[in-house]
C-alpha cells in the first residue's frame, strides 16, 4: 500500500475475493469478513490464521456483525436471507426471511435481542432474534437502503439510502412495547406475522430527523460513539458531518477530497477523527476539529468498499477488491526511557503522556510532570523514543516526522516550571542517542554518523561500519550498536572501527543489563540475548514468538534472566536458552523496571502500572545454571514447583539428582536414581517395588559402577542364574560357583550344569553331563584331551566304531580351565569422587545405615534367608535321594517352610559381606559414591531451540528432522534422502582412540569450533554439516560437465542429489543463504531441462510436432550460455525438419545473440537465410515465444503468465493446478501445492510467513 504522505501500521492482511462486510469481535482478537463470492471468513488477526468458514449463502454476502456478548454473528446477503450463526457450534442456527431484495447491512443491538437490516427493497427491518420474527418494518425511503446502524446508547437508528437522504428513526415506542413491558399482551413476543406493519409501516417507530444535503445517493451513515454527531458518505464524493439535538438535526460541514463514490465512513473510536474509504482506491483520515484531511492511503489496484472499527482498541479494518487489511493510524507505544539512578538515587522512568514529559519513581510511586513537550502537527508527530543524560539533565526525543527528526531538551531542576515549554534544539536524523556526558550521536539521512555537542553542533563525522546502516542504539560511552539489514555491529567511535558483529534481523529495540555486558535484541517476533566481550559479540539464546514482542527488562541484579512481554503474555528467557510464561495479560503493556516480584510498566494510554508476578520458575532455573544449590533447595521447600513438567525439565537438562528432591513416587524415584547413579536410593526404591525390571536395571547400573555386591543381589532377585554364575567366575568366587552347579543339577538345567562345570574347571562333571545326555563321543574326546585314560577306556565301548577316530585330540590342544581373577576383593575399585550437593541422604523411608544393615540381613546367610536345608543336596553325594528336576522347578516360586522345596531365593550362598566388607578394606570405606553426572550430550544440545532440519539430522534425530521438513516445505517422500541423512549424521561424528582395550570415544564435530567454548550444559556449539555451499557448487559443476557431454541420466542424478542435499544444508550468513537459494534455482532449471529433453527423445521421437514443442520449451530454461546454445541448435534443427521456418528463424536469432563459435554461427546464418525465404510454419505449435511462460514437467504444456498454477512446496517447480497434492517430478521429494513456512537453513533465518510491515509497538 502506498500513500501520498505516509503509511499506517498494517497489523494483518488477507488475499481473497472482494470483501463487502467487516466486524471486529468485541473481546477476542477476531475479525469476520463477508465476501462477494458468498463465503464468510473468521480470522484471528493477531495470529494471522483463518479460524473458520461459513458457506451457506447463495451469492454475495454484504453485511456481517458480531454480537456483543453472545457467541453469535449475523449475516445478510443477496439471497434475501438473514442468517444467525453460532461460531462455537460452527453452524447456522436459523434464517430470517422477509426482505424482497438484496440485504445490504445487518447489526445486533448492543442490549436488546434485536437485529436491524437494510435492503434494496427500500425498507429497514427490525427483528427479534430470540423469537425469530420481524418486529417492525421501517418504510419511507424510496430507493435502495444502503446502510443502517443502531445508536450506541439511545433508542435511535440511522439509515442511508440512494434517495439522497439520511433518516434517523426513533424506536423508543417499539422498545416499550416489545422489551419494556407494555402490558401482558406485549410481554410475550407474538409469533403471528405483522401483516399491517409489512404493508403500511409500523406505528411504533417514527422518523425523527430527515437529513438532506447530498447531491447523489448516500452509501453510509454512522453515529458518533459518544457525541450527538452523524457522519455520512455518498456518491457525490463528499463526506458530511451532521449534529443533532432533541428537536432537530443540521449539517455542520462538508469534507471534500475523494474523487469517486464514498463507500463507507466512520468515526475513530478514540480520537477526534473521521475515516472514510472510496472507490477511488483510497482511505482518507479527516480531523474533526479542523475539518480537513490529515492522511491519505492509496492502493494501486483495489477499490475500497467497507470499513470496520474496534470499539475498545485503536484498530481499523478496510475491505477492498482483493481482500482486507487490519491497521492502526499510528503507533500506540508510549515513548519512555529508564534511568537506573545510582547508589544514592532511585530508579526513574521518564515517559511522555499528553504532551508532557513525566517522571515516575517505582520505589516511591511518585509521578510528576517535568516539562511540556511540543508535538509536531500532522502524522507521525508522536515521539518514537527517548534518551536521557542524567549528568547534564538532557533529553533526546526522536520522532518519525519529516522522515526522521529529533529534539534536544534541557530538563529544568524546578518541577514547578513543568507547564512551560522550554526551547529545544532540533535536527533531522533517523536516530539519535547519547554517547558521552556532553555528546550525542545522530544517524543522518545520508547514513553518516554525526557526533554533536549539547549545542547541537557537529564535532565529528564518521562512516558507519555498513553503508546501509538504518538505526543506531546506545552501547556505553563512546560505543554504538549499528543495525544494517540483518546485522548488529558494535562500533567504537574513538577507534572508528567495528568491535564485533552478530546476525539478527529487524531489530527494533536494545535493552542493556546493569553490567553493560549483556543485552537483549528485540525484533518483531524474536528475542536474542547477547554478551559483549572485549572484541566480539557472543550469542547466548534466541526465542522465537508467533505474536509480536512488545518490550523487555532484565531481572533485577541478574544477567541470567530476561523478562519480556508479548501482546498477551509476560514471559521469561534465560541465557541458557530456556523460556516460559510468567503470567497472562488483558492488554499489552511495556515493561520499564523489574523489582522483586513486581514489574513496573506503562500501558498504551501512558498510565503507569504495577504487575505482581511469580518468578519462581525462572529463578529456580537460573539457580540451577549457576549451581546455587542452596537456593535450589530453598525454592523446592517453599514453592509448589513439583510436577511432571519440572521433573521432565530437570531430566532433560541433566539434573536428575535435583529431581529426586521432588519425587515421592517410588517408580519415578528409582528411574531418577538410576539416571544420576545414586545406587543407595535406587536400592531402596527397588526393595520397595520388588519389580523384576527394576532389579535388572539396578544390576546394570551397579555393574557399570563396579559394585558387584549389589549386582549379585539384583541377579538373585531376578533369578538370573546364567549372569550370576558368570559374575562368580569374574570375581573368582569358586565356592559359590560350586553351589550354583548344585542348583543347576537340582533344577535339571543341563546347560547350566555344563557351564558351571566349565567355569570351575571340573572335567569329570562335564564328562558326566555329556554321558547323561547321550553324547559318548564328546565325553570320550573330553576325557582323552584331559588325560583321563581310565575314564576314556570306560567310555570307549559306548562310542560307535566310525566315530572313535574323530575322538582323538589334535596335537598341541590346550586344556580349558577358567582364568584366574585379577581382583578377588569384595568389590571392584569404585570411582572415588566427592559427593555432590544432592548426593547426601535424601528423604527415604529408612536411613543409609539402616539400609546397609538390611542388606546384610537379607543376603548374609543366603538368597533371602536360611529356610532352605542344603543337607538333601549334600546327601546326594553320599547316595541319598534328591528331588527330581520337575519337583525342583515346581518349587522355585517359593517354599512354605524349611525343606518345603528348592526355593532358589532362599539358597544359602554364604555371606556377601555387604556391611562387613566396609570393615575389611578401604575400597568401600566411604560408602557408595556416585560417578560425576554427565553433561548434556552434544547431539541433544544441537536440537535445542533449533528449527534447522540439517542440525537435527546431524544429531541423528531423523524423526524430528522429517517432521520439520514436512512442515516447512512439504517433504513427503523421504526414501531418496536416506543416503544424505546418513552422510550428514556420520559426518558430524568422529571416533577417537583411548587407552588400549578401551572402547572408542565418540566426539561431536562443530562448525563454529573457533568461537565455541565447551560447557557441560552449553548450547552454543553448532554441528559440522557436510552439506556446504562449496560442496554443492562442486556437485553442480559435475552436473554441468555431464550435461555438456550429453550424459543426461548422469546429469539428472547429480542435479537431483544436489537439490535434495539443500534440505540438510546449514549456513551461518545471509550471503551463504542467498547462494544456497541460487543453487536451488540452478538445479531446478537443469532438472527441468533434462526431464524435457529425455521425454522428447523417449516418448515423442515418432511425433515430430510434439518433439519440436518440447525442444522449444527447453530453450526457455535458465541455462548456462553453452548449454542454451546446445538446446537452441537442437530446437533449430528439429523445427527445420518439421518445416516450421518461422519458429526455426526465432531460434536462429536467439542463437546468434549468444555470439557462438564461427562454425555454429555460419550454420545458423545459413538456416536463417533459408527461413527468410520460406516464411511459414507447416504445423501449428502450442508455443508462443512472445508470451512469458513456464513448463509443467508433469503434463509438458506451457503455463503462460496470468494462468493458475501450483508450485512444489520445496523446489518451487511450476505445475498445472490438476497436479496439486502429487509428488514433484523435479525434486522427487516435495508435495505439489503445499504451502509451508519455508525451508530453514540457518538459525537466524526468518520465516517467509512473517509480516513485512515494520511496526513494533
Amino acid at each position: 500500500m502506498s500513500s501520498g504522505s505516509t503509511e499506517f501500521l498494517t497489523k494483518f492482511e488477507t488475499k481473497s475475493n472482494r470483501v463487502k462486510g467487516l466486524s471486529f469481535h468485541p473481546k477476542r482478537p477476531w475479525i469476520v469478513a463477508s465476501l462477494h463470492n458468498g463465503v464468510i471468513q473468521l480470522w484471528d488477526y493477531r495470529m494471522g490464521t483463518l479460524l473458520d468458514r461459513f458457506e451457506e449463502h447463495e451469492g454475495p454476502v454484504r453485511g456481517v456483525n458480531f454480537h456483543k456478548s453472545q457467541p453469535l454473528l449475523v449475516s445478510g446477503g443477496d439471497d434475501y436471507k438473514i442468517k444467525v450463526w453460532n461460531y462455537k457450534l460452527r453452524r447456522c442456527l436459523f434464517t430470517l426471511l422477509g426482505h424482497l431484495d438484496y440485504i445490504r447491512t445487518v447489526q445486533f443491538h448492543h442490549e436488546y435481542p434485536w437485529i436491524v437490516s437494510s435492503s434494496d427493497d427500500q425498507t429497514v427491518r427490525l427483528w427479534d432474534w430470540q423469537a425469530r420474527n420481524c418486529l417492525s418494518v421501517l418504510t419511507g425511503h424510496n430507493h435502495y437502503v444502503m446502510s443502517v446502524q443502531f445508536h450506541p446508547k439511545d433508542d435511535l437508528i440511522v439509515s442511508a439510502s440512494l434517495d439522497q437522504t439520511v433518516r434517523v428513526w426513533d424506536v423508543s415506542g417499539l422498545k416499550k412495547k416489545s422489551v419494556g413491558g407494555g402490558g401482558e399482551e406485549s410481554s410475550a413476543p407474538s409469533t403471528t406475522p405483522k401483516i399491517g406493519a409489512d404493508l403500511f409501516g409500523s406505528t411504533d417507530t417514527a422518523v425523527k430527523y430527515l437529513l438532506e444535503g447530498h447531491d447523489r445517493g448516500v452509501n453510509w451513515a454512522s453515529f458518533h460513539p459518544s457525541l450527538p454527531l452523524i457522519v455520512s458518505g455518498a456518491d457525490d464524493r463528499q463526506v458530511k458531518l451532521w449534529r443533532m439535538n432533541d428537536t432537530k438535526a443540521w449539517e455542520v460541514d462538508t469534507l471534500r477530497g475523494h474523487v469517486n463514490n464514498v463507500s463507507c465512513v466512520m468515526f475513530h473510536p478514540k480520537q477526534e477523527l473521521i475515516i472514510s474509504n472510496s472507490e477511488d482506491k483510497s482511505i482518507r483520515v479527516w480531523d474533526m476539529s479542523k475539518r480537513a484531511g490529515v492522511q491519505t492511503f492509496r492502493r494501486d489496484q483495489d477499490r475500497f468498499w467497507i470499513l470496520g472499527v474496534h470499539a475498545e482498541h485503536s484498530l481499523l479494518a478496510a475491505g477492498h477488491d482483493s481482500g482486507m487489511i487490519v491497521f492502526k493510524l499510528e503507533r500506540e507505544r508510549p515513548a519512555f526511557t529508564v534511568n537506573d539512578g545510582g547508589a544514592n538515587a532511585a530508579a526513574q522512568v521518564l515517559y511522555i503522556k499528553d504532551r508532557y514529559l513525566r517522571m515516575f519513581e517505582p520505589a516511591s510511586a511518585r509521578d510528576i510532570p517535568l516539562l511540556s513537550i511540543r508535538r509536531p502537527a500532522g502524522p507521525n508527530g508522536a515521539p518514537r523514543s527517548l534518551a536521557y543524560n542524567e549528568a547534564e539533565r538532557g533529553l533526546l526525543m526522536c520522532m518519525d516526522a519529516e522522515g526522521g527528526s529529533y529534539e534536544l531538551y534541557q530538563i529544568p531542576k524546578d518541577a514547578s516550571r513543568a507547564s512551560e515549554t522550554p526551547d529545544s534544539k532540533r535536527g533531522l536524523g533517523l536516530a539519535a542517542v547519547f554517547v558521552a556526558r556532553n555528546r550525542f550521536a545522530v544517524l543522518d539521512k545520508s547514513r553518516q554518523i554525526l557526533v554533536k555537542n549539547l549545542s547541537n553542533e557537529v564535532t565529528k563525522k564518521l562512516s558507519p561500519p555498513h553503508p546501509n546502516t538504518d538505526l543506531i542504539f546506545y552501547a556505553g560511552t563512546g560505543m554504538l550498536l549499528c543495525k544494517a539489514e540483518d546485522k548488529i555491529t558494535l562500533f567504537d567511535l574513538q577507534q572508528k572501527r567495528p568491535m564485533g558483529e552478530i546476525t539478527c534481523a529487524n531489530v527494533k529495540y536494545v535493552v542493556w543489563a546493569s553490567d553493560m555486558k549483556h543485552f537483549a535484541l528485540l525484533s518483531k517476533h524474536a528475542v536474542v540475548l547477547v554478551r559483549r566481550d572485549a572484541q566480539k559479540l557472543e550469542h547466548l539464546a534466541t526465542v522465537h514468538e508467533t505474536i509480536r514482542v512488545k518490550s523487555g527488562v532484565w531481572e533485577e541484579g541478574s544477567t541470567r534472566a530476561f523478562i519480556y512481554t508479548t501482546l498477551n503474555h509476560v514471559k521469561f528467557c534465560i541465557t541458557q536458552g530456556d523460556n516460559g510464561i510468567i503470567r497472562t495479560l488483558d492488554a499489552p503493556v511495556y515493561l520499564c523496571k523489574a523489582a522483586g516480584n513486581k514489574l513496573f510498566c506503562l500501558d498504551r494510554e501512558g498510565n503507569t502500572k504495577t504487575l505482581s508476578v511469580d518468578k519462581t520458575e525462572f529463578q529456580f532455573k537460573t539457580a540451577l545454571i549457576d549451581r546455587k544449590y542452596d537456593e535450589v533447595l530453598r525454592i523446592i521447600k517453599k514453592s509448589k514447583l513439583c510436577g511432571q513438567a519440572i521433573i521432565g525439565y530437570l531430566q532433560k537438562k541433566g539434573f536428575p539428582e535435583v529431581a529426586l528432591q521432588f519425587v515421592k513416587d517410588e517408580k519415578t524415584r528409582f528411574n531418577l536414581a538410576i539416571e544420576c547413579g545414586n545406587i543407595e536410593v535406587a536400592l531402596t526404591s527397588a526393595s520397595a517395588l520388588e519389580d523384576k525390571d527394576c532389579w535388572h536395571k539396578l544390576g546394570v547400573e551397579a555393574l557399570r559402577q563396579g559394585n558387584h555386591q549389589i549386582v549379585e543381589m539384583a541377579y538373585q532377585k531376578t533369578k538370573d542364574f546364567e549372569r550370576l554364575s558368570f559374575l562368580y567366575l569374574l570375581t573368582g568366587n569358586t565356592e559359590k560357583l560350586t553351589k550354583m552347579l548344585r542348583i543347576a543339577e537340582m533344577r535339571g538345567d543341563v546347560m547350566g550344569r555344563f557351564h558351571n562345570a566349565l567355569y570351575l574347571g571340573d572335567v569329570q562333571e562335564r564328562i558326566k553331563v555329556l554321558r547323561e545326555q547321550h553324547q559318548p563321543a564328546l565325553a570320550l574326546l573330553t576325557a582323552r584331551t584331559h588325560g583321563l585314560t581310565d575314564l576314556a577306556a570306560e567310555i570307549e565301548p559306548s562310542v560307535p566304531e566310525e566315530q572313535r577316530a574323530a575322538c582323538t585330540p589334535k596335537p598341541g590342544a590346550s586344556l580349558l580351565f577358567p582364568p584366574t581373577p585379577i581382583f578377588r576383593e569384595n568389590n571392584w575399585p569404585l570411582l572415588r569422587v566427592s559427593k555432590g550437593y544432592f548426593d547426601g541422604p535424601v528423604d527415604t523411608k529408612g536411613g543409609d545405615a539402616e539400609q546397609v544393615e538390611e542388606l546384610d540381613a537379607d543376603i548374609g546367610g543366603g538368597w533371602g534367608g536360611d529356610d532352605l536345608d542344603l543337607g538333601d543336596g549334600e546327601a546326594k553325594e553320599d547316595g541319598g535321594d534328591a528331588p527330581s528336576g520337575d519337583d525342583l522347578d515346581a518349587e522355585l516360586g517359593g517354599g512354605e517352610g524349611a525343606g518345603a522345596g528348592w526355593d532358589i531365593d532362599d539358597l544359602d550362598l554364604g555371606d556377601l559381606g555387604g556391611g562387613g566388607a566396609a570393615d575389611k578394606g578401604p575400597s568401600t570405606g566411604g560408602g557408595f559414591f556416585a560417578p560425576p553426572t554427565m553433561g548434556t550430550a552434544a547431539i541433544l544440545r544441537w536440537q535445542q531451540n533449533s528449527s534447522v532440519p540439517g542440525e537435527h539430522i546431524a544429531a541423528g534425530a531423523f524423526s524430528s528432522a522429517m517432521d520439520l521438513l514436512n512442515r516447512q516445505c512439504g517433504i513427503v517422500n523421504f526414501a531418496p534422502l536416506k543416503p544424505i541423512f546418513l552422510g550428514v549424521y556420520t559426518g558430524a561424528q568422529s571416533l577417537l582412540n583411548g587407552t588400549p582395550g578401551a572402547p572408542l570415544m565418540e566426539c561431536a564435530m562443530h562448525r563454529n569450533y573457533e568461537n565455541y567454548v565447551w560447557s557441560a550444559r552449553g548450547t552454543d556449539g553448532l554441528p559440522a554439516v557436510c552439506v556446504t555451499v562449496a560442496q554443492l557448487t562442486d556437485q553442480i559443476k559435475a552436473g554441468y560437465k555431464s550435461f555438456t557431454e550429453g550424459k543426461l541420466p548422469e546429469a539428472l542424478q547429480k542435479f537431483q542429489y544436489a537439490l535434495q542435499s539443500v534440505l540438510a544444508a546449514c549456513v551461518d550468513s545471509k550471503q551463504e543463504l542467498d547462494e544456497l537459494r541460487e543453487q536451488m534455482g540452478i538445479c531446478r532449471e537443469y532438472i527441468t531441462a533434462v526431464v524435457i529433453e529425455t521425454t522428447r527423445r523417449d516418448q515423442f521421437k515418432d511425433d515430430p510436432t510434439r518433439n519440436v514443442e518440447l525442444a522449444a520449451y527447453m530453450t526457455h530454461c535458465n541455462l548456462q550460455p553453452l548449454h542454451l546454445l546446445i538446446s537452441l541448435r537442437s530446437a533449430m534443427s528439429s523445427a527445420v525438419k518439421l518445416k516450421n521456418f518461422n519458429t526455426a528463424a526465432s531460434f536462429c536469432r536467439r542463437l546468434l545473440e549468444l555470439n557462438p563459435k564461427a562454425e555454429h554461427k555460419e550454420q545458423a546464418l545459413k538456416v536463417l537465410k533459408i527461413c527468410d525465404q520460406n516464411r511459414s510454419n507447416a504445423q501449428e505449435l502450442q508455443y508462443d515465444e512472445r508470451n512469458p511462460f513456464v513448463v509443467c514437467t508433469s503434463t509438458f504444456v506451457p503455463i503462460y503468465r496470468g494462468q493458475p498454477m501450483s508450485r512444489c512446496g520445496f523446489c518451487s517447480a511450476p505445475f498445472a493446478p490438476t497436479c496439486k497434492g502429487k509428488l514433484c517430478s523435479i525434486c522427487q521429494v516435495g508435495e505439489i501445492g503445499f504451502k509451508g513456512t519455508g525451508l530453514t537453513n540457518s538459525r537466524h533465518q526468518r520465516s517467509k510467513q512473517q509480516s513485512a510491515s515494520d511496526d513494533f509497538d
